[in-house]
Parts: C-alpha cells; sequence; structure tokens
C-alpha cells in the first residue's frame, strides 16, 4: 500500500496520522507516514517518525532537515464532569470550535437533553469508570466543575493518568490547595498535578456561566497550541500558531 492509499484509508477511519515530509536538506522531497501502532511507511528516515508524538501542523527542524508536518485525524474531544450550567456554555462553544463534547454526571436527572442539548453526548456513572467509558488520549481536555469531593477526586485521578492535552478543575483557590494535597495523598505525584489547571481558565473576569466557558476553553486551546495564553499585543512571537 502507498503512503497516500494509507492516508485515505487513515482518514476514512477516523484514525490519527502524521504525515512529515522534508522540504529542505538531505532527502529534500521524501515523505514518512506514521499511523498509530503501525509501522511508519514511506521513504524518508525512519528517526523523522520522533516528531510525531504530540505533533501539530507546521515546519519543525530536525538533524540539519527541514521538515514540514501534517497532522490528520477526529478532532479533539472536551469530557466535561458535571452537568451544570457551565458545561453547556462549553459545550456550545467547543462545538463551533468544532470540538466533539461528551458531559459525565453521576445524576442521571441532570446529566438530560433538557439541561444539556448542545451535548453529542452524556454519560451517567461514577466518574473514573464513565472516563474510562469515554476513553481519554491525547486529543482530549477533561474539565471537571463538580465541586464535590467524592466527585472530583476519582475524576481528577483517572484524569491525570491519561494522556490528555488539558486537564482543568473549577474551585476556589483554597479548595484547590486541599484538592491537590488529596491528590499526592492517593498518590498522585508532583510531575503529574503539575499538569493540573485550578482554578482553570484564563484571567478574563469572567462571572456568567458563558464567560467562565469561554475562559476555560480559551486556556484549553493555548494548552493545545503550546501558548500561554497571554495579550497578543505584548507577544513577540507568531499570531498562529501552525495546526
Amino acid at each position: 500500500m502507498s503512503t497516500y492509499e494509507r492516508l485515505r484509508l487513515a482518514i476514512e477511519r477516523k484514525e490519527r496520522a502524521v504525515l512529515l515530509t522534508v522540504v529542505e536538506g538531505d532527502d529534500l522531497g521524501a515523505k514518512l507516514l506514521v499511523v498509530e501502532s503501525e509501522e511508519p511507511l514511506g521513504d524518508a528516515p525512519l528517526e523523522l517518525g520522533a516528531l510525531a508524538d504530540g505533533a501539530r501542523t507546521g515546519l519543525v527542524e530536525l538533524e540539519g532537515r527541514k521538515v514540514f508536518v501534517d497532522v490528520f485525524g477526529p478532532p479533539p474531544k472536551l469530557v466535561i464532569v458535571g452537568a451544570v450550567d457551565v458545561a453547556e456554555s462549553l459545550c456550545v462553544l467547543a462545538q463551533r470550535l468544532g470540538w466533539r463534547t461528551v458531559v459525565a454526571d453521576t445524576r442521571a436527572r441532570l446529566a438530560t437533553r433538557e439541561r444539556i442539548p448542545s451535548a453529542d453526548e452524556l454519560v451517567v456513572g461514577w466518574p473514573d469508570e464513565a472516563l474510562a467509558e469515554i476513553g481519554l488520549d491525547a486529543d482530549s481536555a477533561v474539565v471537571v466543575l463538580t465541586h464535590d469531593e467524592k466527585l472530583d477526586t476519582p475524576a481528577l485521578v483517572a484524569a491525570l493518568q491519561s494522556p490528555a492535552f488539558y486537564i482543568g478543575a473549577l474551585g476556589s483557590r483554597r479548595a484547590q490547595t486541599a484538592r491537590r494535597e488529596r491528590l499526592l495523598e492517593l498518590g498522585v505525584s508532583e510531575d503529574a498535578l503539575a499538569r493540573l489547571s485550578g482554578p482553570c481558565g484564563l484571567d478574563l473576569g469572567a462571572s456568567t456561566p458563558a464567560e467562565t466557558a469561554l475562559s476555560i476553553l480559551s486556556e484549553a486551546v493555548a494548552v493545545k497550541a503550546g501558548r500561554s495564553g497571554g495579550r497578543l499585543a505584548e507577544s513577540s512571537g507568531r499570531i498562529h500558531a501552525g495546526r
């Protein structure tokens, strides 16, 4: 099977695939296709396959070569724990970005289409079990909105054990300190805990559910792009991140 035939198949199956093309340096024009759980395919050096891990579309350099990285795959998935007002606002905004949305809650009376009409999927179950059912990958963002220790803790333990690119939780600074202490006591490492954004969101002065959702989703987008989320007027870097 040729590189392009396999890429077409990956797109049809909605598999994550990364096409690497040498655009400057040795092996000019050579290509390497990396599909998850498969051997790389193509005529470019196999060491270029390392660029596929966590890659974003754009131009990168490796060992004197310039390589264009083109990432294909399903859209990011926003997983929300807690069927509250902010959850619906998050789903509305995330869908405008083309993201898939899933809302999980232990309470069937809250995880309903009447309350959360914009979610692509609703899951009723205990947080860790629900996240296992949903499945978290490197294209997943997790936001915990429950404000309940019994629910927050298992949700965050499960999320921090996953490769999700963003993990956030609402709550006051005091609540965040207590939450981190509980997670450490449960054996979550400092390195893993560093991935937790809490209080989650950018400092927009948000007060309404819609503004809070905008703050949280803005941070998730910035993290996915490897950006700090600061003001563009105060930044000297490129305005647009590679996609």
